[in-house]
């Protein structure tokens, strides 16, 4: 147990799970495999907004009939070194791996690969997707839009972009990456569901309503999110003074890098899918540098950083202490989790097969 109400369980079972579940909507076997280890990679790294809980959100979709699982990917427009992908309206993370693949290859013959998606869904924390490509020993970008109107434009207070994240990932010669993943509002709406789900109160200046009023109880927050009284602050929060100009300059660029090219739906958009859209870029550094350079000079800016300074956290450093514990002694999920995860199985027709360690 970690904490009242909350259970762990092991990474195995729990991708087995949500295969399980993909499998009965009618998700092909390759791509639902696929999907539930992005899922639970995520779930690893102690990012709950974006794991297994997704599938409350993917079931809801299904439902409207606004998700195709079957869907496959395809190129519908390619040059040398940029191609752009059609989702089909599938779930969001065969799209991105397609994607990343494809701009990896481009990169492996152009030195740089860029890859726009549309037509697509949510495709979880863009985390995972990066870090597989540095690993590779390349430089990686990775944008999206997203689902719900949630951050309003700096000025004013109605709901209108997505918390539009932006993730990228550097290799380093002394073992593991250097990775950013983060929303360019100050939380993703996921993160307030997740705190919902646990029974936690919102930090103040995440979540105001449209008088300008702090929420910090989370399902209160969430509810409101959800209809459109409420909104999450850009980075550097409601104000210019404290920069959340800047956070609503970001999302702008965000937004065009992802949609713009592919034909992805503008803020407010109501079609009979998300059409969500993805942006891949893919540099590889040996192209232009000696085999290793660029990874050296991203291991000298990191000692650089925490030289004398013990207390420095690098981005990407919790995550991967999570998925170390979190492999070890298993993935915690609150009961309200469980509760829904139950439903779910029972309404797709399968069994709950998630078993409490210890």
């Amino acid at each position: 147990m970690n904490g009242e109400g909350t259970s762990r369980f092991d990474a195995a079972q729990l991708h087995q799970q949500i295969v399980a579940v993909l499998s009965a909507w009618g998700m092909p076997p390759e791509a639902a495999a696929a999907t539930a280890t992005v899922m639970v990679e995520t779930d690893l790294a102690g990012i709950d907004s974006h794991g297994v809980s997704m599938l409350m959100l993917y079931e809801k979709l299904l439902l409207e009939d606004r998700l195709r699982l079957d869907a496959v990917p395809r190129v519908v427009r390619d040059a040398p070194a940029f191609a752009v992908v059609d989702a089909g309206a599938g779930l969001g993370h065969p799209a991105g791996l397609f994607a990343m693949d494809l701009a990896i290859r481009k990169a492996a013959d152009c030195g740089i690969g860029a890859v726009a998606v549309g037509n697509s869904h949510h495709l979880g924390a863009l985390g995972h997707y990066v870090r597989s490509a540095a690993q590779r020993g390349l430089i990686a970008l990775m944008t999206t839009t997203t689902r719900s109107p949630v951050v309003a434009a700096a000025g004013g207070t109605t709901p209108i972009l997505g918390t539009n994240p932006i993730a990228f990932a550097a290799p380093r010669t002394s073992g593991g990456e250097l990775v950013v993943d983060m929303s360019t509002s100050v939380v993703a709406m996921n993160k307030v569901k997740a705190y919902a789900l646990a029974g936690r109160d919102l930090p103040v200046g995440w979540v105001t309503d449209r008088s300008g009023r702090t929420i910090t109880d989370a399902s209160l927050a969430h509810s409101l999110l959800t209809t459109r009284e409420a909104t999450v602050s850009p980075l550097g929060g409601p104000s210019t003074e404290t920069g959340g100009h800047k956070g609503f300059g970001l999302s702008l660029m965000v937004h065009v890098l992802s949609a713009a090219f592919s034909g992805a739906a503008l803020p407010l958009y109501d079609g009979p899918s998300d059409n969500l859209g993805h942006f891949v870029l893919v540099i590889d550094p040996n192209s232009v540098t000696d085999a290793g350079a660029t990874a050296g000079y991203v291991d000298e800016l990191v000692r650089l950083m925490t030289q004398d300074e013990p207390g420095v956290v690098l981005p990407g450093e919790p995550e991967a202490e999570a998925h170390t514990s979190r492999s070890r002694d298993g993935t915690p999920l609150p009961e309200p989790l469980l509760q829904h995860l139950r439903a779910i199985c029972g309404r797709a027709g399968i069994d709950m097969i998630l078993t409490p360690l210890g």
